[in-house]
């Protein structure tokens, strides 16, 4: 018998006769042993062996399935603004274009083939007409002061009565709007069939992204399927709920054709939640014994957290003809927390007070979750004003956290990535070393971590050169991982701290692409990122993956200051603003 193309579910025989493969075992016990050695086909009956053929797989890659269509969405001007009119009719007899879907001022297109689209997508913005809306409120300058002034909920977290040290000082740090800067823009594909919706997404919540596309579109949540897919770079909250909904909203316009959604690069920037802005205020001071005796933190964030959890969480509910109204931030202080992730430092203080100021008005820019949340800044500011406590008490900056420290573990990260990394030995000209530590949310994994700085004085560049960090996540499942994880992080908190800012004025958001939003290039990562793991055999799982975010920036911060003298407390230490900080 023999297989024939063209008649996959069949073997014939020469004369004529063919069986089903299924026809063929039926009854014929399959546990058999292999042959060491088979009759081989004769090369000279070969039929397709040597032939060139088009791979089966190549269409569905490049198209996406059979009968796909892509989609592009036209976003307003700027946040707030409202759609007039729009002269569709030369849009709609452009080539391959298979539908226009207006709702409110929801404006999408729908063609063919993506570049059709994505010329359809143009074409259509410059036909709509809107109505510009107010405003910012700031601009980028004024984020803080906004953040300092706007009503706020208070909230007491620490209250241990202060000591009196020898000398109170003060500083002020904050930090500004961040950007996820996925590589790739957001992306989903969706259809609508016999009134269910099936979703592809790279969200990170598929069930509060199911309940906000189904109230969107005003269908049951069980005849509503989110299936997780992944992206190119989706952690916290950017535009995957939003580019899913985008495919939701026009699939239900065109049943049964699957839609592929994928927004341009402009629009991933100038409408995915940010990371908000935050400022903080730090009072401190130690006694004649070199021991910190009074710490007085104060925060002011907005929220961290507005993930889908309803059709307002989404731009298409504010676009739509009958809007959903953004739901009303809350916070409550918690030891996971989210602007007040860290906000406690691990450190045995005598007197402490941390307080909390969150500010739930309508906010300048869209934010939502970023990775490590309020932990980033919160250590970001304690491990900076650690550094400047020590230079009060004339200490070593390990040797008066080591000082601050009763936990063993803590104590056991903080002596080996010091040890590891050479701590203590002269630093190269013009280069500078920094440290910091955190237990991340106070409960999870231990970090400790020391980094070398290579900062040009005459033009004021910066580049992280080397670092070395400990960590203690308790039984060590996958030491690789882990490793992975700190090095992940190490590198995406030097590009906020040495890079990354929105971009905004009274007109809208100037961060569009990555000119105006740069982030670290290849050649400025570290020659080397050393992780040591201290595995605890039997010990709890702590977690790992932001663990390195806030010791990063505030290491970078001290290391820059230990290079040049000149403290920084504002990200993002560029040469504009190290140069001038040299010279003053």
């Amino acid at each position: 018998v023999s297989a024939r193309r063209g008649s996959p579910r069949f073997v014939h025989a020469p004369d004529g006769r063919s069986w089903s493969y299924g026809a063929l075992v039926a009854g014929v016990d399959l546990h058999v042993r292999a042959q060491p050695v088979s009759k081989l086909k004769d090369p000279k009956t070969y039929k397709i062996v040597g032939t060139s053929l088009p791979r089966v797989d190549i269409p569905a890659k490049v198209t996406g399935g059979i009968a796909l269509v892509h989609a592009r969405v036209v976003r307003p001007p700027r946040h707030g603004a409202r759609l007039i009119t729009v002269d569709a009719a030369r849009i709609e007899h452009m080539p391959g274009v298979v539908k226009l879907v207006r709702n409110g001022s929801y404006l999408a297109v729908v063609a063919e083939k993506e570049f059709q689209a994505i010329r359809a997508m143009r074409a259509l913005a410059a036909a709509a007409k809107w109505d510009m809306g107010p405003e910012l409120p700031v601009d980028q300058n004024a984020a803080w002061s906004f953040l300092k002034t706007a009503p706020a909920q208070t909230d007491l977290i620490v209250d241990r009565p202060l000591g009196a040290p020898v000398e109170m000082i003060e500083a002020d740090y904050a930090r500004p709007y961040v950007m996820h800067g996925s590589i790739g823009p957001s992306c989903a594909v969706a259809v609508m069939r016999d009134g269910e919706l099936t979703v592809w997404s790279h969200t990170q919540g598929v069930f509060p992204d199911r309940q906000a596309i189904a109230e969107l579109l005003g269908m049951r949540d069980e005849n509503v399927r989110v299936i997780h897919s992944e992206g190119s770079g989706c952690y916290g909250h950017n535009g995957a709920d939003d580019a899913a909904a985008d495919a939701a909203l026009i699939a239900a316009a065109l049943p049964g054709r699957p839609v592929r959604v994928q927004w341009m690069r402009e629009q991933e920037h100038g409408w995915e939640p940010y990371g908000t802005a935050m400022t903080t205020r730090m009072r401190g001071g130690v006694d004649s014994n070199g021991a910190i005796v009074a710490w007085d933190y104060r925060f002011w964030s907005q929220t961290h957290a507005t993930r889908p959890g309803g059709a307002g969480s989404t731009i298409a509910g504010w676009l739509i003809e009958k809007p959903f109204a953004l739901p009303t931030p809350s916070f409550r202080p918690s030891p996971r927390g989210s602007a007040d992730r860290n906000a406690v430092p691990y450190y045995k203080i005598a007197g402490e007070k941390v307080t909390s100021h969150f500010i739930a008005t309508p906010m300048p820019l869209r934010i939502s979750a970023l990775r490590s949340l309020g932990g980033y800044m919160n250590v970001f500011a304690i491990e900076s004003f650690m550094d400047e406590l020590a230079l009060a008490a004339k200490a070593d900056p390990v040797a008066f956290r080591l000082k601050h420290l009763d936990d063993p573990r803590a104590v056991e990260v903080v002596k080996l990535a010091a040890e590891k990394f050479g701590w203590g030995a002269k630093a190269p000209d013009g280069h500078g070393y920094g440290f910091a530590f955190a237990r991340y949310e106070n409960l999870a994994a231990y970090l400790a971590l020391a980094v070398e700085v290579e900062v040009e004085r005459a033009s004021g560049r910066v580049r992280l050169a080397r670092a070395v960090a400990a960590d203690d996540s308790g039984t060590a499942v996958n030491p690789d991982a882990i490793e992975n994880q700190i090095q992940g992080g190490i590198v995406q908190a030097a590009s906020w701290t040495l890079h990354e800012q929105v971009k905004f004025d009274r007109g809208g958001i100037t961060s569009t692409d990555w000119n105006s939003y740069p982030i670290l290039r290849f050649r400025e990562v570290p020659d080397s990122i050393e992780v040591h793991v201290i595995d605890r055999p039997g010990q709890p799982f702590l977690g790992t993956g932001e663990a390195a975010q806030g010791p990063a920036g505030a290491a970078i911060a001290n290391a820059i200051a230990h290079a040049t003298g000149a403290r920084l407390r504002v990200p993002p230490f560029t040469p504009e603003m190290v140069k001038r900080a040299i010279s003053a």
